[in-house]
């Protein structure tokens, strides 16, 4: 893994250390971080919380875009009604 990243194993190895130690890969001092805080601070709660109106933000998209392609659909019925209906009652010209 330490050379996806392009650095020696001993200096993730030491990176994720520091970080489940102090809560940063980056400094020697631990994170004040609130009761029930995890990595980098965020408390799991919070996370959870994220999670679901992320989820929640997803299935109101995901609704919005079914109700568009139905609008589409019916859109696209509409003038190829329309198309015909025309084309029967005022038949084109040529020449």
């Amino acid at each position: 893994m330490a050379e996806e990243f392009g650095v020696r194993p001993g200096t993730l190895h030491s990176w994720l250390s520091r970080a489940q130690r102090n809560g940063s890969p980056s400094s020697d001092t631990p994170i004040q971080a609130s009761a029930g805080a995890g990595w980098g601070g965020r408390s799991r709660e919070g996370e959870r919380g994220e999670a679901e109106r992320l989820r929640a933000e997803a299935r109101e998209q995901d609704k919005r875009i079914r109700e568009l392609e139905m609008e589409r659909e019916v859109c696209k019925r509409f003038v190829a009604s329309r198309v015909k209906q025309l084309r029967q009652t005022r038949p084109w010209r040529s020449g």
